[in-house]
């Protein structure tokens, strides 16, 4: 098969295509005809050389796809059959014309999602539902604010919030992403962070109150600024390292607002983990998607041995919505 493999870490030209054998399901695994894959952060900071994959993971980059269900390996217990269209969360090995995944990790595509655009929810939805509900409890009248509205995650959470009932707060870095996320994704309030600083702003827009949530892309570069937007008992949520790891932390506002900071990844958990994640995402997102209260969006697709081109246009953040690498 096709696959798309890091020659050395760097740009997206260290990006190649190479034939490799295809993989064979292990036991409890579901073999997947890929038919898009989505690009994330995570693939990028791995093509960089500063993710690297978890141990026993796939070295072909790539943590999402849809595709069609081509065989199994033994003890597979859930109730799939050959052609199923499914997506599929990875540690790895998006980026190829099969996959091998643990079966708890693969899901039937929502009802009205085509599967080329569905190959967009499968890292996102995971990651938006565990931290916000999963982790941060997130509640129906409070404020999230939402960081990096327009890349993958942002669309996601904002509409996802939105249809838990919490007030949406989002930041971007152009006028054009602020109009973006208020206007086609539903943010209440939605901060230019390249203009204004976000928690005066937020603040400002939101009746002298702080976010009960923060989901936070950026890391070290925002985090006095997240624990200054924080209300009373707020909880920051760190996914992402985009502006750095080390910071300094202000634990006397942190203790005087009872505050707390979380910091997860989703790539190193264990497969029983994503399972329930997964299977928490089947009950709780693909309803929302079926009834259009979430949009899938999807900013490009590219044909995966057009990977270099996709890197390049993800890395120059103009994309609104997912990037797909499609056969």
């Amino acid at each position: 098969m096709k696959a798309v493999y890091i020659s050395e870490p760097g740009g997206p030209e260290a990006l190649e295509v190479r034939e490799v054998p295809s993989p064979v399901p292990g036991t409890g695994e579901v073999l997947i005809d890929v038919v898009a894959a989505g690009l994330n952060r995570a693939d990028v900071q791995q093509r960089k050389g500063l993710y690297p994959p978890p141990p026993g993971a796939s070295e072909i980059p790539g943590l999402e796809v849809s595709g069609r269900i081509a065989g199994f390996g033994p003890g597979v217990s859930k109730p799939f059959s050959v052609g199923d269209k499914v997506v599929a969360l990875l540690s790895g090995g998006g980026y190829a014309e099969q996959v091998a995944v643990p079966a708890g990790q693969v899901l039937r595509i929502p009802d009205g999602v085509d599967l080329v655009t569905a190959a967009s929810l499968p890292e996102v939805a995971a990651t938006v539902y565990s931290n916000l509900v999963m982790t941060a409890q997130l509640q129906p009248g409070e404020t999230v604010l939402i960081h990096g509205a327009t890349g993958g995650i942002g669309t996601m959470a904002i509409q996802l919030a939105k249809a838990l009932g919490a007030v949406v707060a989002a930041t971007a870095g152009t006028a054009e992403k602020v109009g973006t996320a208020k206007a086609f994704l539903g943010a209440d309030i939605a901060i230019n962070y390249a203009e204004e600083d976000f928690p005066e702003s937020l603040r400002a827009q939101n009746g002298g109150k702080g976010a009960d949530v923060i989901l936070d892309v950026v890391g070290a570069k925002y985090l006095t600024q997240n624990v200054d937007a924080l209300a009373d008992y707020g909880r920051l949520v760190v996914i992402g390292l985009q502006g750095g790891a080390k910071g300094e932390l202000d634990l006397g506002k942190l203790l005087s607002k009872r505050a707390v900071i979380i910091a997860t990844a989703l790539r190193p958990r264990s497969v029983a983990e994503k399972t329930v994640i997964m299977d928490a995402v089947r009950d709780a997102v693909w309803p929302l998607l079926a009834d259009g209260r979430i949009r899938p969006l999807v900013a490009k697709t590219f044909p995966l041995d057009q990977a270099v081109a996709a890197h390049r246009y993800f890395d120059t953040g103009d994309h609104v919505g997912k990037i797909l690498l499609v056969r």
